[in-house]
């Protein structure tokens, strides 16, 4: 079915996608500054999805496992930097222009989110095969590790 290795993306798509719960009012921000950039906005009715927003718990709990999944790519020779995710502040920009330069996106409301090489594709697009297109076209980009394609049809 699942390679250990596809178990593993699909566990951690899952547990990075799942919402964040309201706690109270406490206040989030984007502690560990991952990108999270608006590519298109053609789809007035689509909303605008949720970044990387924590709260101060939240930040402190996920501190340790980051700095850690962050190290290991370097330490098992599979990154040339020393932290995955300095990758990302140079993957979501680049991210960006290939979707605008492809032109077959213009028609869509799409956000693209990074954390360690990972790509997140937020949104909404006309067609299905936009879907599988638009991940296509990121998930053959430099550097790019994994996709994780939340795009909705509209």
């Amino acid at each position: 079915m699942f390679s250990l290795e596809g178990r593993w993306l699909l566990a951690f798509a899952t547990f990075i996608s799942l919402p964040i719960c309201a706690l109270g009012d406490e206040a989030r921000t984007n502690y560990f500054n991952d990108p999270f950039l608006k590519v298109t906005q053609a789809i007035s009715a689509c909303p605008v999805p949720d970044g990387p927003m924590l709260t101060e718990a939240q930040a402190r709990a996920e501190a340790h496992g980051r700095i850690e999944r962050g190290t290991s790519c370097y330490q098992s020779g599979q990154c040339r930097l020393p932290n995955s995710y300095l990758y990302d502040q140079e993957i979501i920009p680049r991210v960006k222009r290939a979707i605008e330069a492809d032109g077959r996106f213009a028609e869509t409301s799409i956000w693209v989110e990074g954390q360690r090489r990972f790509v997140w594709l937020k949104g909404c697009v006309r067609t299905a095969g936009q879907a599988s297109e638009l991940e296509k076209l990121v998930r053959g980009l430099d550097d790019v590790q994994g996709v994780m394609n939340q795009l909705t049809v509209k």
